[in-house]
């Protein structure tokens, strides 16, 4: 993509994004996500009037001299994004790709984030680390975020789910909010990475599909390629028990996805290319609140 047309799409993204976070998302993203209660923040010696529920024994006992806990309210999050860029995120039937989509829906949560004062990062993976982007705030980082989203070329086209999560486990060590945006098209077991990942962070999945990964249309001799291996098959869709295959094996699989999440407790949404993102994204708002 040439520059001009980088910064033409940058600028659009911006402009439905910002308006969107500032206008239907503001109370809903603080109201969801917003961190809660007092964290602990260190420790100093006890001084006349402190309240005694706030001592540190463990403290007190190695230095025989009391020492209390000092908190602070929890007023500002991290927010990690980690953005699925394998080679099926570029499919797309009707208007938009899972790329187009995924696009907005990450410059959205990120233009909410420091709208409520939260640092926002990335990690762009495929099958490896394709880019991580450490967490900060301000318009400068957000713009640097959406033209990343928009032109990165990645240098796999597979996808590793699992990688991610026990990557960003180990390279994010303060508690954060975390979004995986994927297709969770992937032939690996991730279901421990993301029990583990959720227990140390908070972690929400938002699915990204489209209605034809769904179900085949009824339009008779088809060329399919994948889009990460390069295989080519032909399949002829006037065939109704290749379509009722076809449409089992997506059920089967968004069954046991559906059971990946419930077991590990991540909240999580579907949005179909298809359909209006933002119902899906308050729907998974409500859900938290």
């Amino acid at each position: 993509m040439e520059t001009s047309e980088v910064i033409k799409r940058v600028r659009q993204v911006e402009i439905k994004t910002k308006g969107l976070s500032q206008n239907i998302f503001a109370g809903q993203y603080h109201t969801a996500f917003k961190g809660r209660g007092m964290a602990f923040s260190e420790v100093r010696e006890y001084q006349y009037g402190d309240d005694i529920r706030n001592i540190d024994w463990n403290v007190t006992a190695r230095f025989n001299h009391p020492y209390i806990k000092i908190f602070e309210e929890e007023r500002e999050l991290t927010v990690m994004l980690l953005i699925d860029v394998s080679g099926s995120r570029e499919f797309g039937s009707v208007d938009k790709t899972k790329k187009n989509i995924i696009t907005e829906v990450a410059a959205t949560l990120a233009f909410s984030a420091i709208q409520n004062n939260d640092k926002i990062g990335v990690l762009f993976f495929s099958d490896r680390i394709e880019k991580f982007i450490p967490p900060q705030k301000g318009k400068k980082h957000i713009l640097h975020i959406i033209r990343e989203l928009i032109d990165l070329h990645p240098k796999s086209r597979k996808t590793d789910i699992s990688m991610v999560l026990k990557y960003f486990s180990n390279a994010i060590k303060k508690k954060c909010t975390a979004f995986i945006l994927s297709d969770f098209i992937d032939t690996n077991d991730f279901e421990q990475a993301m029990l583990l990942a959720n227990k140390k962070h908070d972690l929400v999945a938002l699915q990204i599909y489209d209605k034809r990964e769904t179900e085949l249309p009824n339009v008779g001799l088809l060329k399919i390629k994948d889009a990460e291996t390069g295989e080519i098959v032909l399949v002829d869709s006037s065939n109704k028990a290749i379509r009722d295959l076809y449409q089992s094996v997506w059920n089967k699989k968004q069954y046991k996805l559906n059971q990946v999440f419930n077991r590990c407790r991540v909240d999580n949404v579907s949005i179909d290319t298809t359909e209006d993102y933002v119902k899906s994204l308050l729907k998974l708002f409500r859900l938290r609140s």
